[in-house]
């Protein structure tokens, strides 16, 4: 065998997934394969790189909990992954928090540190936030709501989704691990048990494993081969007869500098920066953060019914997506962005699980699949590289940072077992 694990895919979820089997057993060779040259560049840096904790799923509070607390413990230990708790803040309309009253009433009892804000409160916190819309007609033929409620989420915020990347990388390779860039895989390589040296071999008859892949560079023999590749998964995976469970769709985001955003950085107590949380629109699942690095404003939109499930190379933003669409949503509630235009903006691909937006680990055959994030990859990659080490490892549970247990099975397809999730964005 060329190597021990063959991991295939060099985002987060991979490189996590590489340094947990790596801490495991160094005496293991693991090799890291990915067709870019550098760590994330497929999509994991482009990410907003928000993370909560704030679920009514267990399942997603254990996931994201334990990263968030894996990602302290980074720091601390000198990775600057620019982890900032500026918390996240849903607004919601009254008949908005009648609906969701019940799932946050659930995370409280849970322990979550999750505060319920009156509209006055909300007026005091954010000064720039319009909360209602009386005689607006435009508003009116939009459906916009009056603001009647904040959610707001604690042990939330955002990172460096980058910097995070690249120090699963260093501690990876500080192991001893290693990594080929500029590397496509092509395809799986696929052998019976017992080769016979009969041509046409594997035969259905035969017994038949994944033993690596064929790559740019030729053939990488492995003892397991880990797929973490996002949205490219299934190009290795369909040819084979191996699912996926996800479909990938395009994410934009746009970021903005401009004076006029100055109030967006003037909040009051919902923070120690006083900038605005990761804030949630009442309307088109419109969303935007502060960047305090650069004191600059990212932006994005989760637009589902419309957007196309499509594999993209090199998916690109729209900039009239922005001017002509979510603007004017977005100008209403917040008028400090009016006339306010993107100094930048950039797109990524989600690798969506439409069934239930969980992600999904398992094995077949010798492939270990980790995938389908969709779209909470960053705030959960810590404990999936956990549990998926623990799979390859053949253990039922996985330990995740703290010492809390995760079944590894739940987030299989066999016996998967995870709850219906009440508190989406």
């Amino acid at each position: 065998m060329d190597c021990d694990i063959l991991v295939i895919g060099a985002g987060v979820l991979g490189l996590s997934s590489a340094y947990h089997m790596k801490r495991r057993d160094p005496s293991k060779k693991i090799l890291v394969i990915d067709k870019f040259s550098g760590p994330g560049q497929g999509n994991s840096a482009k990410s907003e790189g928000g993370f909560r904790n704030v679920f009514t799923s267990e399942t997603n509070y254990l996931l994201a909990d334990t990263s968030i607390d894996a990602y302290k413990e980074m720091e601390e230990q000198g990775h600057d992954i620019k982890l900032q708790f500026i918390g996240y803040l849903w607004l919601f309309s009254q008949g908005q928090h009648e609906a969701i009253k019940p799932a946050v009433d659930a995370i409280v009892k849970r322990g979550g540190s999750v505060t319920v804000l009156s509209l006055d409160e909300l007026k005091e916190s954010v000064p720039c936030l319009v909360t209602g819309f009386g005689g607006d007609e435009e508003a009116e033929l939009m459906g916009l709501e009056d603001v009647a409620v904040g959610v707001f989420g604690e042990k939330c915020g955002s990172l460096d989704a980058d910097a995070l990347t690249r120090a699963y990388e260093a501690e990876f390779l500080r192991l001893g691990g290693e990594v080929m860039y500029n590397t496509e895989a092509k395809r799986l390589l696929l052998k019976p048990e017992e080769e016979l040296g009969i041509p046409g071999e594997p035969f259905v008859w035969q017994n038949t494993r994944i033993v690596g892949a064929e790559t740019s560079k030729g053939s990488i023999n492995a003892a397991k081969t880990v797929i973490a590749c996002g949205v490219w998964a299934a190009s290795l995976m369909d040819p084979v007869g191996l699912d996926s469970f996800m479909r990938p769709k395009k994410r934009q985001l746009f970021a903005f500098k401009d004076a006029k955003l100055g109030p967006l950085f003037k909040v009051k107590g919902l923070n120690e920066e006083g900038s605005i949380p990761l804030t949630i629109l009442p309307k088109a699942k419109i969303l935007f953060r502060s960047e305090l690095s650069e004191g600059s404003i990212w932006l994005g939109c989760a637009d589902d019914l419309g957007r196309r499930f499509e594999l993209e190379e090199d998916p690109q933003a729209e900039e009239d997506y922005y001017t002509n669409n979510v603007y004017h949503v977005l100008v209403k509630y917040f008028p400090c962005f009016e006339d306010v235009r993107p100094m930048n903006m950039w797109a990524g691909q989600y690798a969506i699980n439409s069934l239930d937006e969980t992600p999904v680990v398992y094995e077949a055959h010798g492939m270990y699949y980790i995938g389908a994030a969709s779209g909470s990859g960053i705030m959960k990659a810590d404990a999936l590289g956990r549990i998926i080490d623990a799979l390859v490892a053949g253990e039922e549970e996985a330990e995740l940072q703290g010492g809390r247990r995760f079944r590894v099975a739940n987030l299989g397809v066999r016996y998967r077992h995870v709850e219906h999730e009440r508190f989406v964005i």
